[in-house]
């Protein structure tokens, strides 16, 4: 299985990781076990996917 990267992510995945993200008590270090996107990447993520007021 390729390497998941920002750019490849699939809509259902991109979904579960601004999710595990957006929740307190998911560490980012397993979001970076299972996607292998680190923390940057994932705030990265998803500032360019939730609204302002979201974020």
């Amino acid at each position: 299985m390729p390497k998941l990267t920002p750019k490849n992510l699939a809509e259902p995945d991109l979904s579960r990781l601004i999710e595990m993200a957006w929740e307190d008590r998911t560490p980012f270090d397993a979001i970076e076990k299972n996607f292998g996107l680190g923390e940057p990447q994932v705030i990265a993520i998803m500032r360019r996917e939730l609204k302002r007021s979201s974020f």
